[in-house]
């Protein structure tokens, strides 16, 4: 299933989305965007980017609605980010919102995350690694398993406090009750289609969609009474979202002598990833998340909700008012529920074009050398060898290159220059010449290095330009005569404002106007022959009309529409 998809319809080719995936798991076939689901891990930071709003995901709230029109026990897990995402006075307006929407029970995701926290803790007292990555953040499991794969040996295997959540639900409400996860992660979405906990969530919403849910129910959650959740959540599940609040948690108790790394964003994620596997690191515990400082950098946070550094506020003041669980009531949770995650090798084969294919596709994107590889970044990929081995991949093209393609339409634009037959040449605001293409050079006789920079009054009469450049109004389809050029050309004088320049383009009209000319001389011939001919035929008429008795009438009638019809004639002289 395809959870992210790019709508073409919709889509403008502005290739933003393109140039803001890390992972580069979209690709540029035919000029159109494309995900590549099998290297996506679905960060959202393509979905947040587009401009056109044509990237979508799949949403489960037409489900979800159907689920509560048809009876069924809809209970929500609302991930603690929440009371950042939404316009609340108090948190429990947000319960009484969502359950106006017409779910039965609102209950925190906290408390997965507390269940998921002691499971860490014991998980690590019993099996001493060297080291240690969370796996609260289900991007930042993919990226491990997609493109770390030897990293995974170190992956806490334990669900995420969604899951472990979903499980409890459907253990304390039963299996047929509807588990909603509310939160601000797409990723989520496809966490949840695990085929190893797929029937622990059924569906997922993004704080977006029930901000939008809420206003199409004209739903006012400052205005609404406060009301409580079904179940009581915790300060440590509530820390959560909070960039290295789960190592903090993790190791406050433990003796466990890790040091403790925490990361936020793709970035950083991949750079901790890269220095563990080159053996930089050793006895580290890594919180990797791939949202910029956890789960408050959601792409599923609604676009109108305070800043980032208010929502980090909110979530913190929020924290501070929660108890800490008394660990004899997690003792208190069902029994028997498997928690356990397995994570598997995901990564793609890649094809590395060889260097032969690399230095071809340089030079077919205009680069001949070092110096060429501006690495300029412009097209998504931080260097020119890395867009090569894309395109040999089949995953970018080549005018997606900014210096690429300037280059072509100026070399497009050198080759019209050159080569057009129209006269071609720029003017300054001192009718002084700029350019002069070779055209120009033939038809006026003087070579570019001669008259670059001079007046173009030396050439032939500059009133035209002068008319223009005063009145900032273009002359078009002008007839001019440049006798002491032997030619005559059809003159278009542009001004260009932005430049403050003539363009002048002239084109040849000497061989048609001499041909005009000449049909002319043709046509006054054929006249003076056509009026010798009546004046004849009236003379021959007259002494035979006077043999016959008729009227010459008809006769003259005749020859004078000949005479019209040969002056009328227009067309080249063959």
């Amino acid at each position: 299933m395809n959870f992210l998809n790019i709508s073409n319809a919709n889509c403008r080719n502005c290739y933003k989305c393109f140039r803001n995936c890390i992972m580069k798991s979209i690709k540029i076939k035919d000029e159109q965007a494309e995900m590549v689901k099998e290297t996506c891990i679905y960060c959202g930071a393509c979905l947040t980017s587009c401009p056109q709003g044509a990237i979508k995901f799949e949403s489960d709230l037409s489900m979800v609605k159907a689920a509560i029109e048809d009876g069924k026990k809809v209970i929500v897990s609302l991930a603690p980010s929440f009371i950042g995402a939404f316009d609340v006075l108090e948190s429990g307006q947000i319960v009484t919102g969502l359950k106006k929407l017409g779910f039965d029970i609102v209950e925190e995701t906290a408390i997965g995350a507390e269940v998921v926290e002691n499971l860490y803790k014991k998980y690590i007292e019993e099996n001493k690694k060297e080291n240690i990555i969370t796996t609260c953040c289900p991007s930042a499991n993919l990226l491990l398993e997609i493109y770390y794969p030897s990293m995974i040996e170190y992956m806490l295997p334990i669900v995420s406090p969604m899951i472990a959540h979903g499980k409890i639900l459907k253990r304390l409400y039963g299996s047929d009750a509807f588990v909603v996860f509310i939160g601000p992660c797409i990723s989520k979405k496809v966490e949840s289609r695990d085929f190893q906990h797929e029937t622990a969530v059924d569906g997922v919403l993004t704080f977006d969609e029930v901000n939008t849910w809420f206003k199409e129910e004209n739903i006012y959650l400052k205005s609404l009474d406060v009301d409580d959740f079904d179940n009581e959540s915790f300060k440590t599940g509530s820390s959560f979202p909070l960039k290295g609040s789960i190592v903090k948690n993790l190791f406050h108790e433990t003796q466990a002598s890790y040091e403790l790394i925490s990361v936020s964003g793709i970035d950083e994620c991949r750079q901790v990833l890269d220095s563990l596997a080159k053996g930089e690191l050793k006895n580290v515990c890594l919180e990797l998340n791939t949202c910029r400082g956890g789960c408050i950098g959601g792409p599923g946070i609604p676009k109108e909700s305070p800043s980032y550094y208010a929502r980090k506020k909110r979530v913190k003041d929020y924290v501070i008012k929660k108890e800490i669980l008394d660990y004899d009531k997690f003792l208190d949770l069902p029994k028997g529920i498997n928690f356990k995650k397995l994570f598997f090798d995901k990564s793609i084969k890649k094809i590395v074009a060889s260097e032969e294919d690399i230095e071809a596709i340089l030079k077919k994107m205009g680069k001949y050398t070092k110096e060429d590889e501006l690495n300029c970044g412009s097209c998504g990929y931080d260097t020119c060898r890395e867009k090569a081995q894309a395109i040999f991949e089949g995953k970018a093209e080549y005018n997606i290159c900014l210096p690429y393609m300037r280059n072509k339409s100026e070399s497009l634009t050198n080759i019209i220059f050159e080569y057009t037959p129209n006269c071609i040449f720029l003017l300054n605001d001192e009718l002084k010449v700029l350019e002069f293409n070779p055209s120009a050079e033939r038809i006026f006789q003087v070579k570019v290095d001669y008259i670059k920079g001079k007046p173009i009054s030396m050439l032939i009469d500059d009133s035209d330009f002068i008319e223009v450049m005063n009145n900032k109004e273009n002359i078009l389809a002008k007839k001019v005569s440049y006798s002491n050029y032997g030619v005559v050309m059809l003159q278009n004088i542009l001004y260009l404002r932005d430049q403050n320049v003539l363009l002048v383009i002239m084109s040849n009209i000497t061989r048609e106007e001499k041909q005009k000319e000449e049909l002319k001389k043709v046509k006054e011939n054929t006249v003076r022959a056509a009026q010798n001919v009546i004046n004849k035929q009236m003379r021959v008429a007259q002494e035979i009309a006077s043999l016959l008795g008729e009227t010459t009438a008809e006769t003259k009638t005749t020859l004078t529409k000949l005479k019209m019809i040969t002056l009328a004639e227009d067309g080249e002289l063959k």
